[in-house]
């Protein structure tokens, strides 16, 4: 058994940008032996082959990185380090059994929601979409199932009208971080909760997929205005107009109206709006193409709005 945290070994599984600040916190504190992330993936429009910040950072620290493919069959190298723990924060695959059942002190997950609401691949999406005004960070012992196991601690955290998924990940990463910090010391000990979830109260969530990223007017002003911080900064929500894909940004809460579903009411200087089931939203932040993002100010300055002015968006290409 170790005593003291800075002799705990640790192998840390995370990939996204979400996941580094743990990371780091674990390396000033503990004896991270091994990181664990996804394969490099390409990137932007020259698919530029891109580490993931979690390698990135494991790399600058000299620590050594493992990137299977499919770690349900490349798992060898991992139990090789013995770690006495195996953390993971947002890291993309299902951990195996022979994994899971090896180190001393077991296998953990930061997961962003307070389980067992929101289990699955999309819980900070999913709570900003939902409209809700509160999620946390629960700390849980891993099991064989997508977040079911047991309940170590957890942290509560507002979400504000304004938060996209870019803020309040940042927000909930941080939270997290020190979360963790706290609850590790309880955990060699053997002095930490170890609370059963209530499977009945499970709420689950997906990977949104390419289709769902396309605006959907038939839902509400506030249902669309969600929507879209839901998406911010990545993949971001879209609309077709005049053939063309345009991402949504940014939006306000327009003016209640009534009028035909998805047709462009009104043009401003600042905005354009489109008609929802209850009223108007607002776009006022868009990225066009292979361009920057803009204001609609920006856009309106260079685009005809006679070609914007009660046209209907949506309409893959038809007239």
């Amino acid at each position: 058994m170790v005593k003291e945290l800075k002799d705990l070994k640790v192998v840390f599984m995370g990939t996204p940008e979400f996941s580094v600040p743990t990371l780091k916190m674990l390396i000033e504190t503990t004896n991270v032996v091994g990181v664990v992330t996804q394969e490099d993936k390409e990137v932007g429009r020259k698919r530029v082959l891109t580490p993931s910040p979690v390698k990135v950072c494991a790399l600058e620290n000299n620590i050594k990185v493992f990137t299977p493919h499919r770690i349900r069959e490349e798992y060898e190298d991992i139990l090789n380090l013995s770690p006495d723990i195996i953390i993971t924060c947002a890291y993309g695959q299902i951990v195996p059994t022979v994994i899971l059942d090896y180190p001393f002190y077991g296998c953990i997950n930061i997961h962003g929601s307070i389980l067992p609401e929101y289990r699955g691949a999309s819980p900070i999406q999913t709570a900003i979409m939902n409209g809700d005004t509160e999620t946390g960070i629960t700390i849980m012992y891993m099991d064989e199932q997508m977040d079911t196991g047991n309940i170590i601690n957890m942290e509560k955290c507002e979400i504000d009208i304004k938060d996209t998924y870019g803020t309040l990940s940042d927000k909930l990463s941080i939270i997290g971080r020190d979360l963790l910090q706290k609850t590790l010391p309880r955990i060699i000990k053997d002095d930490n909760w170890n609370i059963k979830q209530d499977d009945e109260a499970a709420t689950y969530t997906k990977k949104i997929t390419r289709e769902e990223e396309r605006l959907d007017f038939n839902k509400t002003r506030k249902e669309l205005y969600d929507y879209v911080r839901a998406l911010n900064p990545t993949p971001l929500a879209n609309i077709e107009l005049n053939g063309e894909e345009i991402k949504i940004v940014e939006t306000e809460i327009g003016e209640e109206l009534s009028g035909e579903i998805g047709v462009i009411t009104k043009v401003d200087k600042k905005y354009f709006s489109i008609q929802c089931k209850d009223g108007l939203l607002n776009i006022t932040k868009l990225k066009r193409a292979g361009k920057n993002i803009m204001d609609t100010a920006s856009f309106l300055n260079g685009y005809d709005k006679e070609k914007l002015l009660n046209k209907k968006v949506n309409l893959n290409g038809e007239e």
